[in-house]
Order: structure tokens, then sequence, then C-alpha cells
């Protein structure tokens, strides 16, 4: 009897995937294209959706894997999405795309500023009702469509999310997904649905959203057009997917309340769930539906770790990338090693990147690295390296006590994964700065794993989520706390706090750029 399988198409900031897994959640087959949003020159801060070229890349993958793997498309049993959250794509009425953006586009601040003249407590009012600030969600950027592109804006009839575009493009269907939409500032929390009142109160239309259907549920199918496409069989099963932390969280087994996890990609994500669809009275940290029925998660988000050690790596390490090259390695590999010989603290050296989430209030310094001698023994590339790491991992340690904040309490353990998940070095450094053990599950892509639970699901072979994750999850290694390295980073934290605010400071003044903030700041 030939075994069946589930497709899950992970659309990251940086690429996207097609991953194929059997049905215990082991991954069979992996395809993978690079691809970037780029600034249109005409809008500051814009991050545009190419989704022409974007749907040549997904359905290269989806058609590659399938001929890598050599699996017959028909055991196929079903397919779902994951995304980046917050991208959204706007439809004419005959299902044409008419305007896209990636997740932190940040081209509206005029319109930020628009919304906050309307009331100044529109934003905590709104806040409130959908844990959404104007920061991320698509509430600024489709009034700067209104104002901006206003032929446009009149010939919108649907809008749409990145995940719910990959099921539109394969059977011609639009629906979205509670996880995800919820990013939008445009979802009642607590209903899980479109809060068209939220529309009306900014000036927006409320007849462009398309149905809602809870993850896990059998969205569509595979048309015509899309098997040709693809190369996968007509009529294949589309599962209503989520967003990428969300679908993360089940792919890594975190399901209930009071469970924690972190996924080190792009950016950097802590996910703390909750039974409960309560903002945080100081709209400082970010709430969003949860993949999983009658759950949440409080949010924070770090910016750019690793599109800072793909810069870091391209920039500096041509020597890694080549001995990499020549023993099929990975040039991160190559570099871990060297950096074990680095003491915990980086020598001093503090690194200013991204800093702790203020959602209401939301804007990073100019990147840079401080308090480093002259020495080249001490302060080397490698030293550099592993201050990119310590700055990622203080950076969640203040997510991690910012979140315990609103939620009232913290998490026993976390499990960590995504593409940084595969640093053990990284994985140690973080439990030493968390002070609590890390897991680092056997599957690294677990968003992919999540959206291929949540196809099994949709068809039925996973009838209970959270079982199914239990069940087919497995931690591959645990870190734990060292307590002399905690001692160091302890100090170290203080440190990054003390020096990151002057920093803050110099952006402020307009003597460095702002390596982001947000629109209307």
């Amino acid at each position: 009897m030939e075994a069946d399988y589930l497709m899950a198409v992970d659309a990251g900031t940086g690429s996207v995937r097609a991953v194929i897994f059997d049905t215990r959640g082991t991954q069979i087959g992996c395809v993978q294209r690079e691809w970037r949003h780029v600034e249109d020159p005409r809008y500051p801060g814009s991050m545009d959706f190419d989704w022409k070229t974007n749907w040549d890349l997904t359905r290269f993958c989806i058609r590659d894997v399938l001929a890598d793997t050599g699996i017959p498309p028909a055991r196929i049993r079903a397919l779902s999405a994951t995304c980046m959250r917050e991208g959204i794509i706007l439809y004419d009425e005959k299902g044409r795309e008419l305007w896209g953006c990636a997740n932190v586009d940040a081209r509206a601040g005029d319109e930020v500023g628009q919304l906050k003249r309307i009331d100044g407590a529109l934003e905590r009012e709104l806040y409130l009702k959908s844990g959404q600030t104007f920061a991320l969600g698509a509430l600024p950027r489709l009034l700067w469509v209104k104002n901006k592109l206003p032929e446009l804006y009149g010939k919108i009839a649907r809008m749409g999310m990145i995940n719910d575009w990959i099921i539109y493009r394969l059977s011609g269907v639009l629906a979205v997904e509670p996880s995800n939409g919820s990013t939008t500032g445009l979802f009642s929390l607590a209903a899980r649905t479109w809060d068209t009142g939220i529309a009306r109160r900014c000036g927006l239309r409320d007849d462009i959203f398309p149905d809602v259907l809870e993850c896990g549920t059998v969205a569509a199918r595979v048309s015509k057009a899309g098997a040709e496409e693809t190369g996968l069989a007509e009529g294949t099963p589309l599962v209503a997917g989520g967003g990428d932390c969300q679908l993360g969280s089940i792919g890594v087994g975190v399901v209930d309340a009071g469970e924690a996890a972190v996924f080190g990609g792009s950016f950097w994500q802590y996910e703390y769930n909750t039974g409960t669809a309560a903002a945080s009275p100081a709209c400082d940290v970010r709430v969003n539906c949860h993949a999983v029925e009658n759950m949440w998660q409080y949010e924070a988000l770090a910016f750019n770790p690793g599109l800072v050690m793909r810069w870091y790596r391209d920039a500096f390490c041509a020597e890694e990338k080549r001995l990499a090259a020549e023993q099929r390695s990975d040039p991160y590999a190559i570099m871990d090693r060297a950096a074990q010989s680095i003491p915990a603290g980086s020598h001093g050296m503090i690194c200013t990147f991204s800093d702790v989430m203020n959602y209401i209030s939301w804007k990073h310094a100019a990147p840079g690295f401080i308090n480093f001698g002259l020495d080249p023994e001490k302060y080397n590339k490698v030293t550099f390296y592993r201050a990119i790491m310590e700055n990622t991992a203080l950076v969640t340690l203040g997510h991690l006590r910012l979140v315990e904040r609103a939620a009232g309490k913290g998490p026993e353990k976390v499990v960590f994964a995504g593409g940084a998940s595969k640093s053990g070095l990284w994985a140690q450094i973080l439990a030493d700065i968390l002070g609590i053990p890390v897991e680092v599950p056997v599957v690294k892509e677990a968003a992919a794993l999540g959206a291929a639970l949540i196809a099994g699901k949709g068809i039925g072979l996973y009838p209970d989520i959270k079982q199914a994750a239990r069940d087919l999850v497995t931690i591959e290694k645990v870190f734990f706390p060292d307590g002399k390295n905690r001692e160091i980073y302890r100090r170290a934290y203080e440190n990054w706090q003390a020096a990151y605010g002057p920093q803050l400071g110099l952006s402020d003044a307009g003597v460095t750029k702002y390596m982001w903030r947000a629109p209307g700041l």
C-alpha cells in the first residue's frame, strides 16, 4: 500500500518553500527559493509584494519538490499554506491582483497621522478590540491606497493575506482565517472574525472582506489551472492555514495556555499562549488569534536578526563561505565553531540592532557595535558575530519580561525553532540569557510542519490538532542555563539597556538613521 503525504507552502519574509511530510510528521522533501520585497523609490518605507514573480517562485517550489521526491501528486492528501503575517493583497472584481505589500511595509506615515487626528485615543481604543496598533496592521495601508491611489482603491473587491493568496492561486477561491487575519487590525479578537465597525471608524470601506474560515477547514480544491501550473493533482484539498508563528507553534507542540515558543528567522518572535482574548492595558505587546481554536497569543517581535546575520555573512565572511562550499557545509556552522571560543558577553561589546518591543511607539535605533577595543585577538569578526547572537537573545529576554507583565506569569521553558535553532551555540546563549530550559525540536521548519498538521486536520487525519502536535512533535535536544554565564548576561542586559537609550536618542535627533520605525512616528 502506497504511503500518503501532506504538503505545506511556507511564504516567509526572505524565501518561499514547499515542504512534503509523511503523515507521522517526518519531513520528506523541501525546495526553497529566496525572494526579496523591494522598496518603491517613490514611496519611502514601502515594501512591495511582487505577486507575479513570487507566484512563479512558489509554483516552481511545488513542482520541484514533487519531482525531487518522486512522490506521485495523487499521494498528496492535502495542502495548506503559511506565511509572514501582515502582508496584504488587494483584488479587483475579476479576482486579479491589484496591489500588495509585504509584512513591515512602513509607507503610511501620513495616514497614521490622519488616523490619530480623528481621535487621539483611537489607536488605543482599536488595540483593545483587535490586539493591534497602527504599526503593522492593514488600516493605515488601506488608507494610504485610498489617499494616494484613489482610482485603484475604487476597484478593490476583496482583501486577503499572503497565505490566502497561495490557496487562491491554486483554486480561485479566496477566504481568510483568523490567525493571520487578526494581524490586520480589522478583526475582533474575541469573535475571531472581521469587525467592520473598525473599518467604518477609520473612514474605510467595509465591503471588501471575504469569508472567514477557521484554521484547519477545507477552503477549496486544486483547480485544473492550479494543477497545470504546479503539478499537483486536480481536486487535492486545500486547507485554510495560518500565520507562520501560529502554525509554527503547532509545529513545535506549543498548543496549550502558558506554553511559549521562540522562532528565529528573519525576525525573531516570542509567542506565549493564553486562553483569553485580552489585550494589554499598556498597549505595549501584540495579541493575535492562535491557529488553535479558542486560543490566543501574546507576541513580541525582534526586528531583523536573520537578515542581519545574512548581511554579516555576505559582507564579512567570504572565507567561511568559500570553506563551506569546499566542505559542502554551512558558513554559519563554521562561524559557530569559531564563536565557541569567544567568552560569554563578547568581551563587553554591545550590539545595538533590535530593541525590546513597544507596540504603541515602536522604533529601533541605528544598528551598530560599541564598546570594542583594538586588540584583534579579542575583537575580530568572530566576536562581532557572537555579539549579534547575544543581542538577539537579550532582546528576547526583554520580550519574555514584557509579556510576563501583560499576562501575569511566564513560561517554565521555551521551545526554540526556525533557522536560528540549527545553531547549538545560539540555543545555549538563549538558555543562558533567559535562565530557563530551551527545547529544540527535530523539525526546525516548524511553520511548515504546523501547516502540514493543519492540512491533515482539514481532511480528518488528525481529529484533535492539539493531540496531533503532542504526538508528532519530537524534541531533539534540551539546553539548560549555565549559572556562571547567566550572571554575566544579567550584567550585559543592564549595560545593553543603558546603552540603547542614547543610541535611540541619536536617531530621534536625526544624527543617525533608524533601523526601522513604525509609520507615523
